[in-house]
């Protein structure tokens, strides 16, 4: 498939589009990521998805548009992309020793026709030391990502004791489903 557009400036989003061997080009939506008021939070990223999706089609009709937005979901309590390192460490204590779920949305807009689906995976966090959130968050930095974690980084080999669904998905796109839809 040509003529698509990664509507996203995510590195691991990137990086699994090219592993599954797509050949595109990044251009970011800059588009506002304030959800409607009482809005779902699993509903989240699916809209935002699609927000981004159509910004990037208005300019690009001829293009096939992917775009992608991932929450993490603790308690419907969304943990967005953290502040600083107090809010990340904020983040991991409320994650450790719970499950959480991590949902991405993804939309592929060509023109007008546009399509978009969720994906949803359960995460079991063991419980974490505070000596242990300390260095990953000194170490690795989680500034851009939701929920103030990577699966595929340190934390997620120490601290995730298991998953239901989708590895791929927590990482920011599930590519596999995305690879049907295309």
């Amino acid at each position: 498939m040509d003529k698509l557009i990664l509507a996203s400036q995510s590195p691991r989003r990137k990086q699994l589009l090219e592993q599954a061997g797509f050949t595109f080009d990044i251009i970011v939506a800059d588009v506002d990521e304030t959800n409607p008021a009482g809005m779902d939070g699993a509903l989240v990223p699916e809209f935002l998805a699609q927000k981004k999706a159509t910004v990037i089609a208005d300019q690009h009709p001829d293009k096939t548009i992917i775009a992608a937005d991932t929450v993490v979901l603790l308690d419907g309590e969304i943990l967005g992309k953290p502040k600083d390192a107090a809010d990340a460490k904020a983040m991991l204590q409320k994650l450790s020793g719970k499950i959480h779920r991590v949902v991405t949305g993804v939309c592929i807009q060509q023109g007008a026709d546009q399509k978009s689906f969720s994906v949803t995976t359960e995460v079991h966090f063991r419980p974490l030391s505070e000596a242990q959130i300390d260095y990953y968050i000194s170490t690795y930095k989680p500034f851009d990502k939701a929920g103030s974690y990577a699966i595929q980084e340190w934390i997620g080999m120490i601290g995730i004791e298991k998953i239901n669904g989708d590895y791929y998905n927590v990482m920011g796109l599930p590519i596999g489903e995305l690879v049907k839809y295309l």
